[in-house]
């Protein structure tokens, strides 16, 4: 389920996904079909973590990736989820060819 709200969405970011829903900034986004991808990546990867672990996975992985790089940016973009769904956002078939775990090989 889709949902537009800036308020949400923070600076810099045009999406963010709180399973089992995907936050757009603007209603125009809807019809980004790589950035509903990788938005439905991370839906995956909530999943297959049921959820909790995820957000705590995610946020010690960038806990340690910010000491690691002192940069919250380079921090952020090193993360094993993000760079998961950055590097497949523009293959539409991801979803379905995706391996469990898939994340790890990002780490």
């Amino acid at each position: 389920m889709i949902f537009i709200s800036k308020h949400i969405i923070p600076k810099g970011f045009a999406g963010m996904t709180l399973y089992p829903f995907i936050f757009l900034k603007r209603e125009d986004l809807k019809g980004n079909p790589v950035l509903i991808n990788h938005e439905k990546i991370h839906l995956k990867q909530q999943l297959e973590l049921l959820i909790v672990f995820f957000y705590l996975f995610y946020f010690l992985e960038w806990f340690i990736k910010l000491l690691i790089y002192r940069n919250t940016s380079k921090a952020y973009s090193n993360l094993s989820f993000e760079r998961e769904a950055y590097q497949n956002e523009h293959n539409l078939e991801y979803i379905s060819t995706r391996k469990r775990w898939a994340f790890l090989s990002y780490l």
